[in-house]
């Protein structure tokens, strides 16, 4: 997949696309329905983000509540077959365009796109003033095709981030993971750590969530891709997810351990699938019992993962 981070002075390479087009927080069931819908017209699939997302950039005091980052978002764009990401940048030049503006400059001047998906509820240009209504009409009168996306529902409810983020916030992965037609991730980098894993017997990866809705805190059976480096492969393991309450600490972050695994890991890549709850956080009295709880969350941990 090739990705571009600006829609001018693009080569003829890089233009001419079929995308599909939106925030896609989480690349949800209804948003693999409209890149699907993007395919098929005989030219590269493509989808059309910003980053930061929008949101971030008007309400930036706001809680946390992307679902994914943006490595997350694009490993999972490329799963479904989108050859070109353009992921514009969500800076004041952009913001400040009105929709028929963003339509001429962006889509058919700068991407020259030669048609556009979006969901039925997608909105566009400054004060998102525009509808996929009004990107009908402008299609027609620059050139490019157009289709809307009914909005996809499942057991008669409408699948959205927000109720995914609900869910995720309930302890719920497997509720989310059937909203989301694949498993929730957080991806990113190992960072060093305190290392009380390691002295523990149970050495973790370490890796930040910040910006990120996080799931409700605890520890969960999760399966680790590990992306990048010479131990790149799947296995199964136990996170925490949470601010350590054994140790005082307030700060959120994730710690994986993968189970019947050895190896150096840090400033590696890291996917953290998360598959079932396992219990809250908890505060021990002493170490002994923290180390034996530890040892039967990943107990539990294979057992889940085993049957999977």
């Amino acid at each position: 997949m090739q990705t571009f981070t600006h829609w001018q002075g693009l080569g003829p390479d890089a233009r001419g696309a079929s995308v599909a087009m939106g925030n896609f927080d989480g690349v949800h069931l209804g948003h693999a329905s409209v890149i699907a819908r993007a395919g098929g017209h005989g030219v590269p699939l493509g989808v059309v983000t910003f980053e930061p997302h929008p949101r971030q950039v008007f309400a930036p005091d706001a809680p946390a509540f992307r679902l994914m980052n943006a490595e997350a978002r694009a490993h999972r764009l490329q799963k479904l077959g989108v050859a070109r990401l353009y992921e514009l940048p969500f800076c004041p030049e952009l913001a400040a365009m009105d929709p028929e503006t963003f339509a001429r400059a962006v889509l058919a001047e700068g991407l020259g796109v030669t048609h556009v998906t979006v969901g039925a509820d997608f909105r566009f240009g400054r004060g998102r003033a525009g509808s996929a209504a009004d990107l009908v009409a402008f299609g027609q009168a620059m050139g490019f095709g157009v289709t809307i996306a009914p909005l996809l529902e499942t057991a008669g409810l409408e699948i959205s981030s927000t109720a995914i983020r609900q869910a995720l916030s309930d302890g719920r992965p497997r509720d989310a993971a059937a909203m989301l037609g694949h498993w929730h991730r957080i991806e990113g980098a190992v960072r060093h750590g305190d290392k009380r894993g390691r002295d523990l017997g149970f050495p973790t990866a370490n890796m930040g969530v910040e910006g990120l809705h996080l799931p409700r805190l605890g520890v969960y059976a999760v399966k680790v891709d590990v992306l990048t480096g010479p131990l790149a492969g799947t296995y199964n393991g136990a996170a925490s997810l949470g601010v350590r309450p054994m140790f005082g600490e307030n700060q959120p972050n994730l710690e994986a351990h993968i189970l019947d695994f050895e190896g150096d890991l840090y400033g590696q890549h890291l996917s953290v699938a998360f598959i079932d709850y396992l219990r809250p956080e908890m505060k021990f009295d002493g170490l002994p019992a923290l180390i034996g709880q530890m040892g039967a969350d990943c107990a539990r941990a294979r057992d889940i993962l085993t049957a999977q």
